[in-house]
């Protein structure tokens, strides 16, 4: 299959077609505006729909009307606009629906600015919104994976009937790769007789999050709890990029960030200084086994981000004091250079 060049946030609305996942809706936000911009055109020629609504929080509520049907819906938006959608997200959760949310990271808090950043994680990975629930998210580092993993969060979702976060940063939307797609892949058959599509014939179905009874709402909170065990057990993906016992340092990097781990990684070999990476491909669930097994011996383990440290807790649990745990990063939008990482890294050896 041919490749195409396209901007990674034209390619995540792609995959999402040829995944299947034909109703859309989203309210604009840069750095990903140009998701509503392709769909807006490609939606008709396949015979879906894009609606846009009036706001962020509105667009949440009708991923949640949508998912109750059993279509394959989402919506794409970035920081502030993930914000506003956290309620809906937790009716999603509770109410156990799959959909598809994606946030391309803008550097904030508040406002922000509009450059690529990963000061979302914690409100990822720790649940945004009230209660007890938790998101299965992804973390692309090309456009070519934000494609694969875009196709692979709509299965996610129907498999877990939970809500999938794919969450890039504005570099990953903004860039412009060489990608193809391949099909989506498919896990099991997932049975729709949940959904509500119309009770004449059958009784009604009533998708809620709503248990006035504290003992149904436990059963229904554990119930929940189990697919996160099951998350653990069968979904971690991470990569392991140069982890020998010779390295000195481990990194545990994701996203745009870990492209230039790579970088320097590569670069510091040359001087005789060898450091592995751990990428982590699901930061929830976060591959702390693949950590903690690559820590051992190493000097120290440095998680490297965009943001003031919100991966380095996951990370001081994956390593559990066996070595020391540090943290660098840039903040505000500042994508460091791969001369300023290693520069940095140095101190720790």
């Amino acid at each position: 299959m041919a490749k195409r060049l396209m901007k990674g946030n034209e390619a995540i609305g792609e995959a999402a077609v040829q995944a299947g996942a034909l109703q859309y809706f989203c309210y604009p936000i840069t750095p990903q505006s140009e998701v509503a911009e392709y769909l807006a055109k490609r939606m008709p020629e396949v015979g879906g729909m894009f609606l846009q609504g009036e706001s962020e929080v509105a667009v949440a509520n009708m991923i949640f009307g949508g998912a109750s049907t059993g279509e394959r819906v989402f919506t794409t938006s970035s920081s502030p606009g993930i914000s506003l959608m956290q309620e809906a997200i937790s009716y999603i959760a509770g109410a156990q629906l799959p959909a598809v949310f994606v946030n391309i990271v803008r550097c904030g808090p508040g406002l922000g600015g509009i450059l690529p950043a990963q000061c979302d994680y914690n409100q990822a990975v720790k649940g945004g919104g009230h209660g007890d629930y938790k998101l299965l998210v992804l973390a692309p580092a090309t456009v070519q994976e934000a494609v694969d993993l875009m196709m692979l969060a709509f299965d996610l979702a129907e498999k877990y009937h939970n809500p999938v976060m794919m969450m890039g940063d504005g570099m990953i939307g903004q860039m412009m790769e060489p990608v193809e797609f391949n099909p989506p892949p498919k896990t099991g058959e997932f049975d729709t007789s949940w959904a509500a599509t119309g009770c004449k014939g059958r009784d009604p179905v009533i998708i809620r999050s709503l248990y006035l009874d504290p003992l149904v709402l436990e059963k229904n909170n554990l119930e929940m709890n189990e697919k996160y065990e099951q998350m653990k057990r069968e979904e971690v993906r991470f990569e392991a990029y140069n982890v020998s016992d010779e390295n000195e340092l481990l990194l545990v990097s994701h996203g745009t960030m870990s492209r230039v781990c790579r970088t320097v990684i590569d670069d510091m070999a040359r001087e005789k200084i060898s450091i592995g990476m751990i990428r982590p491909i699901t930061l929830f669930p976060f591959p702390y086994e693949a950590i903690s097994e690559a820590a051992e011996g190493k000097k120290a383990v440095i998680s490297v981000e965009m943001s003031l440290g919100q991966q380095v807790e996951d990370v001081k649990l994956a390593v559990l004091g066996k070595v020391p745990v540090h943290f660098w990063g840039r903040t505000g939008g500042v994508v460091p250079t791969p001369d300023e990482t290693a520069e940095a890294l140095k101190q720790f050896l």
